[in-house]
């Protein structure tokens, strides 16, 4: 039996490895680098650390940004580092805490981790800080720690996901939610006390640093560097409905840009498919109900789904992106972490999602990589033209209209298409390039910079 136990660990520790071996060379092979426009907005803060320029986005992640720069000197390698090290300390901490070590390298095998901590993006951190809140959750649960480490440990967590994306509000509001809910069903619920203090301290701090920011800056959030909300299209709210529903799968998460009868069909049945999903994890919840701690799950489920609506109802009101893994990568880590708790729980055999998760971590790394570049060589053709530059003050890509096609072969039907990916344009490898080189230079969205002598444009940079 022991034998057994053993060989079950070891092919997770196994994947742990490869895991992080595939993480750790990924992007070097995507054009961008896994840097995108947000990436150098937080770079550019970063390098204005400690003076400060705006408050669009909190301090949390350029913090870390710098710091891991203090060592290697070079944002590029700051932010693979710092996502690297992210990776190696939650499967350590949960390999030698024993807490879930299958589930959480499955998770790994997901798509939001696998986004999260490929891409130089704050949901990185903020997935890696929500994991130790969720365990401190857990063990207080479980009554496995003391009410004074809970309340300490929880409330400094929920402060710094505030700091690092200011929808760590809605983990916030999600947890209140869940203490409401449990006063009025279970009226002996036992942390309620502790949960109570959470709130309140955590509430405290967050309201702390809002005053901090509009002291300094004038406004809670950068709300008024943001933009009116775009118009809302039927369109664009079908998108973000069909969006919604996709948090509830683990593995898939594609989403074409286009409108078309084609591209909202495909989302679509993925809609029913994530539904059918939602229906399995139900009735299997429903069969070892006897056998989980019930109250974990329901927090995990409250803030996933509290989650998923105020960033909704958000999105109507101010302009941020649309519904996508990025945007609710959040609500999915949650329900993807309960629902493997859940299937792990008196199992006889791991084989089928064992198998799965290797199978989609495979097809994750395929699907990224299907337009490959050799992300450091690009670097290193663009770094020493950038000196000639020091004095430009915005970047600005005037290569959009260059159009780069991919033409894809299925050998069996004999049949062809052809797809504009929008990574795959010179001018976003350029721009990615540019301002991780430079963080202080400011790209923009727009050409609208009077003064063109202050404008790099990425037609000025050459990749041989």
């Amino acid at each position: 039996m022991q034998k057994n136990i053993y060989a079950v660990m070891r092919k997770y520790v196994y994947l742990a490895v490869t895991v992080t071996v595939i993480y750790f060379f990924q992007s070097f092979f995507l054009p961008t680098g896994g840097i995108g426009a947000d990436s150098l907005s937080y770079f550019g803060i970063a390098s204005e650390l400690p003076g400060l320029e705006t408050n669009l986005f909190p301090l949390g992640f350029p913090a870390l940004i710098k710091i891991f720069h203090t060592f290697f000197q070079d944002y590029f390698w700051a932010g693979k580092m710092l996502n690297i090290f992210m990776v190696i300390l939650l499967l350590l901490f949960s390999y030698f805490k024993k807490f879930y070590f299958r589930e959480t390298v499955l998770l790994f095998a997901g798509k939001t981790l696998f986004f999260a901590m490929n891409l130089v993006v704050s949901e990185g951190p903020f997935i890696f800080l929500l994991y130790f809140l969720i365990y401190f959750f857990h063990e207080r649960m479980s009554e496995k720690i003391a009410s004074k480490q809970f309340i300490i440990f929880s409330s400094v967590l929920l402060i710094l996901l505030f700091t690092v994306r200011y929808s760590g509000i809605y983990i916030y509001m999600g947890i209140g939610v869940f203490w409401l809910w449990m006063i009025l069903q279970k009226k002996d619920f036992e942390a309620r006390k502790d949960f109570l203090w959470v709130l309140l301290m955590a509430g405290l701090g967050i309201g702390l640093y809002l005053g901090f920011n509009h002291s300094v800056f004038g406004s809670f959030t950068g709300e008024h560097l943001r933009g009116a909300p775009a118009q809302i299209h039927p369109i664009y709210l079908l998108r973000n409905v069909l969006a919604m529903t996709n948090v509830i799968d683990p593995f898939v998460g594609i989403k074409p840009a286009s409108n078309s009868f084609i591209s909202i069909g495909f989302q679509v049945g993925l809609m029913i498919f994530d539904v059918l999903l939602l229906g399995y994890i139900i009735r299997l919840f429903r069969q070892k109900k006897a056998l989980l701690k019930l109250e974990f799950h329901y927090l995990l489920w409250i803030i996933a789904g509290v989650y998923t609506v105020t960033l909704f109802i958000s999105g109507l009101f101010q302009q941020i992106e649309e519904m996508n893994v990025r945007m609710l990568a959040a609500a999915n880590f949650c329900l993807f972490f309960s629902f493997l708790v859940i299937y792990f729980k008196n199992l006889r055999s791991d084989r089928f999602v064992f198998g799965v998760g290797c199978f989609f971590l495979l097809f994750l790394t395929a699907y990224s990589l299907k337009n490959p570049s050799n992300y450091l060589k690009n670097k290193s053709i663009i770094e020493p033209q950038m000196p000639k530059f020091k004095d430009k003050e915005y970047l600005f890509d005037d290569e959009k209209s260059v159009s780069d096609i991919t033409v894809y072969h299925i050998p069996v039907l004999n049949k062809s298409f052809s797809y504009q990916h929008t990574n795959a344009q010179k001018g976003e490898w350029k721009q990615s390039i540019g301002g991780t080189i430079n963080p202080q230079i400011k790209w923009m969205k727009y050409d609208t910079i009077k003064d063109k002598s202050k404008v790099l444009y990425t037609s000025q940079l050459m990749l041989k």
